[in-house]
């Protein structure tokens, strides 16, 4: 798809990810190479008397799974591209927890698609991350991505 044609999307969900699950090693890496070692992500035993129940993925962890969401996503492809690049995010929020064993998802809303400069598009859109059975979302973010071609 042209950057153009994905420009007349604004307003579109543009794509839904595969589910992924979320495992106790997965989470034990991100607190190895973060250094975020709180024991309600590493500690099951302790962290099953806090009104978790169990041990939680790091909130961090969950907003960073976004390129792996979007690389096993529906989402179009967009022709020619040579780099993406993370520019930045206007909104993030942390709204539910995503307890360990879980599954996520995310959904893609187009906000914006813009030329920046000829061959150069920035593209914000609006993420939503969803628990697999769950009310509400672990987190909605508005993340800006630029493109070249």
């Amino acid at each position: 798809m042209s950057p153009q044609d994905l420009a007349a999307k604004v307003g579109e969900n543009i794509g839904t990810s595969e589910w992924v699950e979320m495992t106790q090693e997965k989470v034990n890496m991100f607190a190895d190479a973060t250094g975020d070692h709180q024991f309600i992500h590493i500690d099951e035993e302790k962290a099953k008397m806090t009104p978790f129940g169990g041990t939680i993925v790091h909130g961090f962890m969950t907003l960073s799974m976004i390129p792996y969401l979007s690389a096993n996503s529906d989402m179009p492809k967009i022709d020619g591209v040579k780099m993406g690049v993370n520019y930045g995010g206007n909104k993030t929020r942390f709204i539910a927890p995503v307890r360990v064993g879980k599954r996520i998802r995310g959904h893609w809303e187009l906000v914006e698609m813009i030329e920046k400069r000829p061959g150069q598009w920035q593209q914000t859109a609006e993420i939503t991350i969803e628990i697999e059975g769950e009310d509400k979302p672990a987190l909605m973010c508005e993340w800006i991505t630029q493109f070249f071609v």
